[in-house]
């Protein structure tokens, strides 16, 4: 099958140019073929069982899974994460979120700790244990699937980050360390936006890491703001990727909590998206 075939049967699901982006991403990372090498004609000249994992490969983006798992692989702040079906696809928002946190001048703070919590794929604690290489990271998760991801992921990319299995919704088992930086992004999608969403994310995405509960949506965001106020140092960071449908209750529930300088900031198209707060 050649890049040609390969975009005329994603067309089927996708617009063109969103067809020949997954077809050029099937080739580069799967074959090592660039766009020129394709317009020089070397997709035709693959061996007989490259051509059955093209045909493989386009059986299962035909059915609508995100090419991030048919690949094994998306990329998040510069650098390549192992993805699969148990974990979350890291979206460019959550770089967003990692962008400011490292934007925080990070130099002149004296941060010796971070924690992640609902880690997925370790993309958060990752990035954040490489760009400040002088604290000691770790990062919670209730899957042991991801947190499996997450640790090859980190083994992957010489990154020290110390994974564990916690739920933030049973604090009694929960750690006591003090922390300079918490960050989060949790399930935040209401039940009710389940219409809205792409069919493929319903499909293959854990639903355990995309959904909060009809009745209180922003229970994880109350919780780890509950954990945060008691396990942060003074003056330190609560960083949160928000639904911008509940970004006031979010905000309201800290500042109750006596979180103080609450920032809120917009993604790159306009919504209510991240959030930071300080502990006094």
């Amino acid at each position: 099958m050649t890049y040609e075939t390969l975009c005329r049967r994603l067309m089927t699901l996708y617009e063109s140019g969103e067809a020949k982006a997954i077809a050029r991403w099937v080739f580069d990372a799967r074959f090592g073929l660039s766009l020129a090498d394709i317009l020089c004609g070397k997709d035709t000249q693959l061996s007989a069982n490259d051509q059955e994992d093209v045909e493989k490969i386009a059986c299962r983006l035909e059915k609508g899974e995100p090419i991030q798992y048919v690949i094994g692989m998306t990329d998040f702040c510069g650098r390549t994460f192992h993805v699969e079906p148990g974990v979350l696809i890291p979206r460019p928002e959550t770089e967003e979120l990692c962008h400011w946190i490292l934007e925080e001048d990070i130099p002149k703070r004296n941060i010796h700790s971070v924690l992640d919590i609902g880690t997925g794929s370790g993309c958060i604690a990752i990035t954040l244990a490489l760009g400040i290489p002088q604290a000691k990271v770790s990062a919670w998760d209730i899957s042991e699937e991801a947190l499996h991801i997450a640790q090859e992921n980190a083994n992957t990319l010489n990154a020290e980050v110390t994974f564990e299995n916690y739920d933030i919704l049973q604090p009694s088992h929960l750690s006591a360390p003090q922390w300079d930086i918490i960050v989060s992004n949790p399930p935040y999608i209401k039940p009710l936006e389940r219409h809205e969403m792409a069919k493929n994310v319903l499909d293959y995405e854990p639903e355990i890491a995309l959904f909060a509960p009809e009745e209180n949506p922003i229970i994880f965001y109350q919780r780890i703001g509950d954990y945060a106020i008691q396990h942060l140092t003074s003056g330190g960071q609560l960083f949160f990727e928000l639904n911008p449908m509940t970004s006031t209750d979010v905000c309201n529930y800290l500042k109750t909590l006596g979180f103080t300088n609450i920032e809120v900031r917009q993604d790159q198209f306009g919504k209510q998206r991240f959030l930071k707060a300080i502990k006094i």
